[in-house]
């Protein structure tokens, strides 16, 4: 399978590096990126091949994969449009709806929108994908082997639900961010050093979160089970559904999701 980025910023450079790890040749990997510095750093530390712009050897592929930022992605289509050898599209683009990139690409149905998340940069990225009905078997294991250099992927049936994807997984990383901005603040609140506060709040939420996804059990009841009747824990959890927390948390998720589907209009217009 050889494969062509269009696009060589931290997503891309995430991906190559996730499938050279899976001893993917980087002989089989090219880039096409208008920076110039980008296109050093990629093919000097990762040996990809490098191009400055779209021509025919670069879109010598088997997978297209549209790395580009959403607000650029017209022009880009316009310009692979002609150069395009019925070979496999995937667009890491968040927002941006198949219909316009079926018409942006004049017509091309071989796509797979993919939405993966910013963990991703680390090897532990979480991606939602979608195929169009042209997308063969095969080509679906494709995009899967790809995403799933750099985290875990999850299939949708249909394409609004990336839009789900985009709220949870998508923005979910800020919503963590900030739940561990708020514990450390609290710690240093109660008199803790910033760097005993970082390691309490780092390490409790890691090791809470390898708990609940090793368990059988549901995070409900993993939170009962730390909830003793009378004791610290209840007054916390007592203060957080007096405040709305939880419901807070779903109306954030439900904003997420609403401008997600809001900005896939935006950005699909001519």
């Amino acid at each position: 399978m050889r494969i062509t980025f269009l696009g060589g910023g931290n997503m891309a450079d995430a991906l190559i590096g996730g499938l050279l790890n899976q001893g993917f040749s980087p002989d089989n990997i090219a880039v096409i990126e208008i920076d110039e510095k980008t296109r050093q750093h990629l093919s000097q530390t990762l040996g990809v091949c490098c191009f400055a712009q779209p021509q025919e050897e670069a879109l010598n592929c088997d997978v297209l994969l549209l790395a580009v930022k959403p607000q650029h992605m017209r022009e880009v289509c316009l310009t692979v449009q002609p150069l395009l050898k019925q070979q496999l599209i995937i667009s890491i683009a968040a927002g941006l709806r198949l219909t316009d990139l079926v018409r942006w690409l004049g017509n091309y149905q071989r796509i797979v929108r993919a939405m993966p998340n910013t963990p991703a940069l680390i090897g532990a990225g979480m991606a939602g994908l979608y195929a169009m009905p042209d997308v063969s078997d095969e080509e679906r294991l494709h995009a899967e082997r790809i995403l799933n250099a750099v985290g875990d992927t999850l299939w949708v049936n249909l394409e609004e639900q990336l839009d789900g994807i985009t709220a949870i997984s998508g923005s979910g990383p800020a919503y963590v961010f900030l739940f561990i901005e708020s514990l450390q603040k609290a710690a240093v609140n109660l008199g803790f050093s910033q760097e005993d506060a970082n390691l309490l709040v780092m390490k409790t939420l890691l090791g809470s979160a390898r708990l609940a996804e090793e368990s059988d059990d549901s995070a409900e009841i993993l939170r009962l089970r730390v909830t003793s009747k009378g004791g610290t824990t209840e007054a916390a959890l007592k203060l957080l559904g007096e405040r709305g927390f939880q419901d807070t948390v779903l109306a954030a998720v439900e904003a997420a999701f609403l401008r997600s589907s809001d900005l896939g209009q935006f950005l699909g217009r001519d």
